[in-house]
Parts: C-alpha cells; structure tokens; sequence
C-alpha cells in the first residue's frame, strides 16, 4: 500500500511537471498576438550590510509573434522598448532621447524578448537548458538556463496559465550574472490574431536626440 502511494505521488509529480513543457509549446504554437497590463519588480543583489531596496514598475505590453513587441513603462518612470522587426528603439520620453540598435544583436539574451520572439521549442534548446518545475501557484513551469555562460542572464523561469489555444504567460522571472533578480506578472490579457501595424512603428518628435551606436 506505501508502496503503491509512493508510485502514485511520483506519477502526478511527472505530470505535473510535464505540464510546463506543454505549455511552453502551446503558446509558442498558438500565441500570435497579444496585449496585457504588468507589473515588474526588481530585486538587488543581496548583502549583508543593507536591507534590499525593491524597484517596482507598471506598464502595458503588446506583441505581436515572433518579431514585433512594445514594453511601455508607465509608472514611476516613462521608459518605451520597441521591437519593430529590424531594429530595437529604447525611448526615453523624459530625456527626449532615443536609441537605436539592430534587433537582433540588442535582443541576445534578453529574458522577456527570448519567450516573445522564439518560434518553437527546438529553437529554445538551441541555446538553453529548458527542463519543467512542478506547478506551483495555480501555474505551469519551466526554467531556461543559457549554453552561454558569458552573457548577462543566468536564469530564466516562465509560468504559464490557461491551456491549449489560451496558453499565456502570467510570469516571467530571471537573473543575472550581478545577483540581481526580476519577476514581471502579467495580467488583464487580451489575445489577437495581430494588430495595426501602426502599433510597432516609431518616429522620434522634433527635438528628440536619436543615438545609434
């Protein structure tokens, strides 16, 4: 009977686990477009002399798979990061300064950019160790760990809600080679098939420094 007991714990933390794995491949296959509210707090590296100070930001993102997305940080301070296809804005309404870079080198490595722009699961494991965490939270999970240990990120981990077609991310966590760690929750979602075209296209206001290094 402890036995059997034993088994049967095993079996549902195998597939509880799995779960994460098949949600990660549900929404890299279904999730096309989509719009949702967030929320980021930032963590720094812990010492012992100091009491943590946390960073919290909200904003709004929209993507649109597997090219285009737009992080707009509203509050506390206004900051825009815009992936347009080919290029990747930085906009800093406050400073009136805009940078530019090619997309595809600026997005290397880039936690949120890696779940927004990766075409499959094969793509993933081309760079990253991707294995599934036990549910936890009312979420499935996965953890991605870079080949490339010389870039910034550490860690990655997803958590995922809803399944099949209305697979979505509800949280994304990570670190980097400074300690310092970052969990975006997303909520008040909004799925599409795509969206205006408009939506992902920038052109600096007279007066904006515009800075391609």
């Amino acid at each position: 009977m402890l036995f059997r007991s034993v088994q049967m714990c095993f079996i549902w933390a195998s597939a509880a686990q799995a779960q994460g794995l098949q949600s990660l491949q549900d929404f890299l296959q279904h999730s096309r477009a989509g719009r949702s509210d967030f929320v980021q707090r930032v963590h720094p590296p812990k010492r012992a002399d100091q009491t943590p100070r946390i960073k919290t930001s909200r904003g709004h993102l929209t993507y649109q798979r597997p090219l285009s997305f737009r992080l707009e940080y509203l509050a506390p301070d206004r900051l825009i990061l815009l992936a347009d296809g080919k290029e990747f804005w930085q906009i800093d309404p406050d400073l009136q300064q805009v940078t530019v870079r090619d997309q595809k080198s600026a997005l290397i490595g880039s936690a949120a950019a890696l779940i927004l722009t990766a075409t499959d699961l094969a793509t993933l494991r081309h760079s990253f160790e991707v294995r599934p965490l036990p549910d936890a939270d009312g979420l499935a999970w996965v953890e991605l760990n870079p080949k490339d240990t010389e870039g910034s990120l550490r860690q990655l981990r997803v958590g995922f809600q809803g399944h099949g077609p209305a697979t979505r991310v509800a949280v994304i966590e990570f670190s980097d080679g400074f300690g310092q760690q970052t969990r975006l929750e997303f909520n008040s979602f909004e799925a599409a098939n795509a969206w205006p075209g408009a939506t992902f296209q920038y052109k600096p206001p007279p007066g904006y420094q515009v800075l391609r290094p």
